[in-house]
């Protein structure tokens, strides 16, 4: 039981944590030409790409395939992820109220429920929580990105879309966090590393500038429809209490 609860973590965050402004995709056209770059936005005509020689504008009716880089957690998803060096947290859980002074957010938990280190493998991860069953979980990433609050969503759900099988977005809408721009969108599929188990998700988009935080909720599926007003309240409790890590990391 620990082994797949470590196997189930290790494969959420894949799905979750996989950072937009790292990763190269190549990208074949019809004609056989290959592209390697960043995708930096999407609509429903065009794809944009940064490559090495600048910004190309492609017809998503002209691409045949998308290729992600494949990382050591994709590669041996039941191996411990690789150890990197994470800044260190100052946060403190009393209650139900989260706050983390270095990334300056805070949040308001469902009762009964904890810090969650195991999420966190990578730097742009924040924070990471679990229920007390270990059956809930939700997880605070912030990045830099230079396209629309639209194009970032699409982006990361076609990274959920590599990840997952079968994978279904079910709703998004335009909502107001933190007095800002953002993005509430729900999706499921279904992780077949762990025996493809359905699980649900919830994420809220919240933009600021090029500094985006994704606040994530899920559970597995036959458990979403009771928990979602919980995780709903949970990532709409997000407000910002001074500058962001990201935005802070572009500075000299």
């Amino acid at each position: 039981m620990h082994r797949l609860f470590n196997l189930f973590l290790l494969c959420l965050t894949a799905c979750l944590a996989t950072s937009l402004a790292a990763r190269a995709e190549e990208i074949t056209l019809k004609d056989g030409t290959k592209i390697v770059g960043r995708m930096t936005g999407i609509t429903s005509e065009k794809i944009e790409v940064e490559t090495s020689y600048g910004k190309v504008q492609l017809n998503r009716s002209d691409i045949v395939t998308i290729s992600f880089p494949q990382s050591s957690g994709e590669a041996k998803a039941d191996a411990a992820p690789a150890k990197v060096d994470l800044p260190k947290m100052d946060e403190t859980l009393a209650g139900t109220q989260y706050v983390n002074r270095t990334g300056k957010f805070s949040l308001t938990l469902p009762p009964d429920w904890m810090l969650e280190p195991n999420l966190r493998h990578a730097a742009s991860t924040l924070a990471a929580f679990t229920s007390k069953d270990k059956m809930r979980f939700a997880m605070v990433i912030q990045e830099e990105y230079p396209g629309s609050l639209e194009s970032y969503k699409e982006l990361t759900m076609l990274n959920a879309r590599h990840t997952l099988s079968n994978f279904e977005e079910l709703s998004e809408s335009n909502v107001t966090i933190d007095g800002k721009s953002a993005m509430l969108v729900f999706y499921r599929g279904n992780l077949t590393k762990t025996n493809n188990l359905p699980v649900e998700f919830v994420s809220a988009f919240v933009v600021s500038g090029n500094t985006y935080t994704k606040i994530t909720a899920w559970c597995v599926e036959p458990l979403f429809h009771d928990m979602q007003p919980a995780f709903e309240k949970l990532v709409n409790s997000y407000r910002g209490t001074g500058r962001t890590i990201a935005a802070d990391a572009g500075k000299p």
